[in-house]
């Protein structure tokens, strides 16, 4: 349960927290040009879903690629958001005065490369499925499921994992 007397501090951005919100921005930005630039030469049904294989299982009208950056761009500015407010976050420990900003800075750096890690994915759906409508014969390479797997959940928990191990006290 969250404790209502936590600090409210603002957490400053390291390089690396910078670096990872201009990949997350650029490649928002780069989904909505590539779509824009795309969209009038896709023919009217696409491939909208593949199975493991990588093979296309399911059609759509092209009208579907438009869900895809909004989805993408909602996620991103909530998780910015929820980042603006980090003594909200789920923590293990009582949060303190002394502990409130290395606690406070993990949160928001798991949380902003979760985001990263999402926008990207998204941006590779769009390429692939824009390029596999352009192609006709383009398959999802067998690397991408496991890679979404691997990034998605194992790195943030390996990232925890490591913060502990270094920041026992």
């Amino acid at each position: 349960m969250m404790s209502n007397d936590r600090p409210r501090i603002k957490v400053p951005l390291e390089s690396f927290d910078v670096v990872l919100e201009l990949i997350s921005i650029t490649l928002i930005i780069l989904m909505w040009v590539y779509l824009i630039v795309e969209y009038q030469e896709l023919p009217e049904t696409i491939a909208s879903h593949f199975n493991a294989k990588g093979e296309a299982d399911g059609y759509s009208s092209k009208n579907y690629l438009w869900f895809l950056p909004i989805i993408s761009t909602v996620m991103y500015v909530s998780l910015f958001m929820i980042n603006k407010f980090p003594h909200t976050h789920n923590y293990m420990v009582n949060i303190t005065e002394e502990n409130a900003l290395k606690n406070y800075r993990f949160s928001t750096r798991i949380v902003r490369v979760v985001n990263t890690l999402t926008v990207i994915m998204f941006a590779y759906i769009i390429y692939y499925i824009v390029q596999n409508a352009k192609e006709h014969d383009m398959q999802f390479s067998s690397w991408f499921i496991p890679s979404v797997i691997s990034f998605s959940i194992l790195l943030p928990i390996g990232i925890y994992l490591y913060y502990k191990k270094i920041n026992k006290s």
